[in-house]
């Protein structure tokens, strides 16, 4: 009897852990069931996202073969990996597994503006290289440009434009030959009639000479302009240049009444290289416009100031100042304000500042008058 109660005890027992096992089972399979639903899904998802990057390959493929560019695959050691139809159309070959370096040194010559020109069967191509890096692989991307066509059309739009200014100039300058040559014909068909004085017909012939003499002074500006005013360059102590400045315009400060000051750092041991006589008239050029504009009892002066590793010469005056609606055209030729003026020395002023590698530039003093600054690089010691 206890046998038998010990065994549908264990019966018993065995039914209650089958039961929990066919549960478990069936959660397990539950379980199982939603994996592999999952996982369908997420194979799906994969399988989608790879067939679109699939396709977004090839379009990319076709969009990068069909680019009027050229692009070029570059590897972490500088090395052609692959590149595009154009790029070997522009470089007349596929160089794939060379060395980028060396093809830039055997193809392309590096031109002044960073562009590059490169012999083909076509002639002279020019090109533009950009670099973008790639950072997964070390790599770069070279995108080729050509740019032959453009560099033509600007030449041809620079050429146009220096025609069109010549042709301007040419127009100014017979309009300020006109009067004083106007003037000269009129003093010499005076001296043909019968003057009984002499001192009349001596002053005639002065007048006349006088407006030859202008006529000389126009041409040599003009000639001074387009010629250049610099050309051999010399090392210059500022100080001593200042002191021939000063000596030229200080009897015509005092003939004007007008008070001339003249200032030099504290540190005027100062070297440019320059052509001497070339901006010691670009220096009285600037004192004898700014002289023009001021009255007598007023006050010019010129000063030297270090900044950095250039110079500044500062041409100070007391008159009206520069109208700012004039102010980007008074340093064009033949631009002037001052009746009778040439308009040409402002202009030369300008020429020779570039041609020395500096500038010029001109505004209002807060408290009036007009500031003109010229400005050098300083010779290294």
């Amino acid at each position: 009897m206890k046998d038998q109660q010990q065994l549908e005890a264990a019966f018993e027992q065995f039914n209650a852990v089958s039961s929990q096992l066919i549960d478990a089972y069936r959660q397990l399979e539950v379980q199982v069931n939603v994996l592999n639903a999952q996982l369908d899904e997420a194979n799906s998802q994969l399988r989608k996202q790879r067939d679109e990057n699939a396709e977004l390959a090839e379009r990319l493929a076709l969009l990068l073969k069909m680019l009027p560019a050229g692009v070029i695959e570059l590897s972490s050691n500088g090395r052609v990996v692959t590149g595009n139809l154009a790029a070997e159309s522009l470089l007349s070959g596929c160089y794939v597994g060379e060395m980028w370096s060396s093809l830039l040194g055997r193809l392309l010559v590096r031109q002044a503006d960073d562009s590059y020109e490169m012999d083909s069967a076509d002639g002279l191509r020019r090109l533009t290289l950009q670099y973008q890096e790639l950072p997964a692989s070390g790599g770069r991307i070279v995108l080729i440009h050509d740019v032959t066509r453009l560099h033509q059309l600007n030449r041809e739009l620079a050429q146009q434009q220096k025609l069109a200014s010549m042709g301007g100039m040419a127009a100014a300058l017979a309009h300020q030959l006109r009067t004083p040559l106007a003037s000269a014909m009129l003093y010499t068909a005076n001296l043909k009639q019968d003057i009984p004085k002499a001192e009349d017909r001596a002053r005639f012939v002065d007048k006349s000479l006088a407006r030859m003499r202008a006529l000389e002074g126009l041409i040599q500006n003009m000639l001074s302009y387009v010629r250049g005013q610099v050309s051999s360059l010399e090392r210059v102590g500022v100080e001593a240049l200042l002191d021939d400045v000063c000596a030229i315009l200080s009897p015509q400060c005092h003939d004007k009444g007008v008070f001339f000051d003249c200032h030099l750092p504290e540190d005027s041991a100062i070297t440019v290289l320059i052509d001497r006589k070339a901006l010691q008239g670009a220096l009285v050029n600037l004192l004898e416009n700014a002289l023009q504009f001021v009255s007598t009892g007023g006050r010019v002066s010129l000063a030297l100031a270090r900044e950095g590793d250039i110079v500044v010469f500062r041409v100070e005056d007391d008159g009206p100042g520069v109208d700012e609606s004039v102010r980007e055209r008074i340093f064009e030729p033949f631009f002037t304000l001052r009746p009778g003026g040439t308009g040409l020395g402002l202009a030369i002023v300008k020429k020779v500042a570039e041609e020395l590698s500096g500038g010029v530039r001109c505004y209002n003093k807060v408290a009036g008058g007009a500031c003109f600054e010229l400005w050098l690089p300083i010779c290294p010691a």
